[in-house]
């Protein structure tokens, strides 16, 4: 197996391959487990400005559309690693292409991942953000810490408004509040915010 995936050019390809896959399964487990989109930025994060007050809508979607782009960033080069590294992989190890014909295969495969990565998270960010929720809607709701809140800092919540989940930069006033806690919303705050407690 070593031999397939590191002789004659072809680390050139496994370690991309493997590095992606890797990190795109560890993104896979995590948005099963509510973690994802954290670290890169949310695609449902902070954007629901009151329809009433243009101003406010329009700094939440800059800061929307940041957090989008910051994700969508990982992903995609997450996906052209994978497209790249199998796809040389597969030109060099089961066609018999040469390396600079198997550099080509993997970039073409890698472009492809990568818009599909692109297409499939812009789906799903158009489901989240879809329909006119104002932040005020989120008082007094419960939802689940998605990124640790400790006082003095920020972090994020998900919180369940209607029939929609919905991600909030949360802060908090008490103990500090780890992935994974039941919260509830005591205050919706100025800066598009919302102050949160155990549940």
């Amino acid at each position: 197996m070593s031999e397939f995936l590191f002789d004659n050019g072809a680390a050139w390809f496994s370690v991309p391959a493997l590095i992606g896959t890797l990190f795109f399964a560890i993104r896979i487990v995590l948005a099963l487990v509510g973690l994802d989109f954290d670290d890169g930025g949310d695609a449902g994060d902070g954007g629901f400005g009151d329809a009433g007050d243009p101003s406010v809508e329009e700094g939440i979607d800059h800061a929307e559309s940041t957090s989008v782009f910051k994700f969508l960033s990982i992903q995609t080069i997450t996906a052209f690693a994978m497209g790249f590294g199998w796809g040389g992989l597969l030109g060099l190890r089961t066609f018999g292409l040469g390396v600079p014909e198997s550099v080509g295969v993997g970039a073409v495969l890698g472009v492809v991942f990568a818009w599909f990565v692109v297409w499939c998270f812009s789906m799903i960010y158009a489901l989240e953000s879809s329909g006119n929720i104002s932040i005020r809607d989120a008082m007094h709701t419960e939802g689940t810490v998605s990124s640790s809140v400790a006082p003095g800092g920020t972090g994020r919540v998900r919180l369940t408004i209607g029939d929609r989940q919905r991600a909030f930069t949360a802060i908090t006033e008490g103990e500090t509040l780890p992935a994974g806690t039941r919260v509830r919303v005591t205050k919706v705050n100025s800066n598009q915010t919302v102050t949160v407690v155990r549940a």
